[in-house]
């Protein structure tokens, strides 16, 4: 099984990233290839600053890596280290009819709130397939607003493959992400960067303490009993507790004579204790830049492999010439 997924460098993850997707991630590793690229090319659409950029490029592989993502298990690197895939995009935009990327999610909504929608933006599913079909992939794990994508992405592949052959491009599937783990804000509210109710994964313990203090709350009296169910503390603390702690602290909300704060601090504590091994790699990673930029490199080569022959297949199929003259 090949299984693809990317990370777009928007900027540093969160709680929701991590429990909505990234752990699911991870644990797909190991596969027969496993591919995991920083979607540098991607993010065009959204940060112009190129110092941002980088730098969120440079943070989004150094969390991946302290979160548990091995090198030898799966294959990390830069979406812009392998230009294969532009070039391959262009030939699925050849044969991309408008009227399927007018009906994409982020275009529509974009329009509809009255936004200007650049042509990066209108052709961002091409280049989403391209990502997936140049490294032959099969299972494509995404959350539920992203099936879309997937589904375009086979549309392409099918469409191409009926003008130049069966067996050209192969249809991935989508691998739908449990979406159990619902993460809910500081305010309880979805999280979500657009909402400004975030706990990023890497905060420090300051910030981080600071920022579980703000979880909205309502107003029940430390003595009288508490419903856990709804509570926004309650649920996030129920991400990193095992059943029966999470029965434990239910029965201490029922009974009442505990505060909120003090069901915060149960909280914190529990999420320190979750990520403290990731931060405390994550620390040592930022010391070693050089050794970062070695696994996106090494793992830029291994990808460019096999884009390279999924291009070459394709460029012969179209009728050009199956590898570009070297200089």
């Amino acid at each position: 099984m090949k299984v693809l997924s990317g990370i777009q460098p928007t900027g540093r993850g969160h709680w929701g990233n991590y429990f909505g997707a990234i752990r699911q991630y991870i644990e797909l590793q190991g596969n027969e290839q496993s591919f995991y690229f920083i979607a540098d090319l991607h993010a065009l659409t959204t940060v112009r600053d190129p110092k941002i950029l980088r730098q969120n490029i440079q943070d989004s592989a150094i969390d991946l890596l302290a979160l548990g993502l091995q090198p030898d298990k799966a294959t990390l690197f830069r979406q812009s280290d392998v230009p294969e895939v532009t070039e391959l995009t262009w030939l699925l935009m050849t044969i991309t009819q408008m009227h399927l990327l007018e009906k994409c999610h982020a275009y529509k909504d974009k329009k509809a709130r009255g936004l200007a929608a650049d042509a990066g933006l209108f052709t961002y599913p091409v280049l989403m397939a391209a990502d997936i079909l140049i490294y032959d992939s099969n299972v494509v794990p995404v959350g539920v607003d992203q099936v879309q994508h997937i589904e375009v992405t086979r549309d392409l592949a099918q469409r191409f493959n009926s003008m130049y052959g069966d067996d050209c491009l192969v249809l991935p599937e989508a691998h739908v992400l449990d979406s159990s783990a619902k993460v809910p804000g500081t305010d309880g509210e979805k999280m979500s960067k657009s909402y400004d109710n975030t706990i990023p994964v890497f905060a420090t313990p300051k910030k981080l303490r600071k920022i579980i203090n703000k979880i909205k709350t309502d107003s029940t009296p430390v003595e009288d009993p508490k419903t856990p169910e709804g509570c926004a503390v309650f649920n996030l603390y129920r991400l990193f507790a095992t059943q029966q702690q999470q029965d434990d602290l239910a029965a201490r909300y029922r009974a009442g004579g505990m505060g909120y704060g003090e069901a915060k601090t149960t909280l914190y504590e529990a999420a320190m204790d979750y990520f403290g091994p990731a931060f405390e790699k994550r620390t040592e990673l930022e010391q070693r830049p050089d050794d970062v930029e070695d696994i996106l490199r090494q793992g830029a080569i291994r990808a460019r492999q096999k884009a390279q022959s999924v291009l070459e297949r394709v460029r012969a199929a179209c009728g050009l010439k199956s590898q570009p003259v070297s200089l």
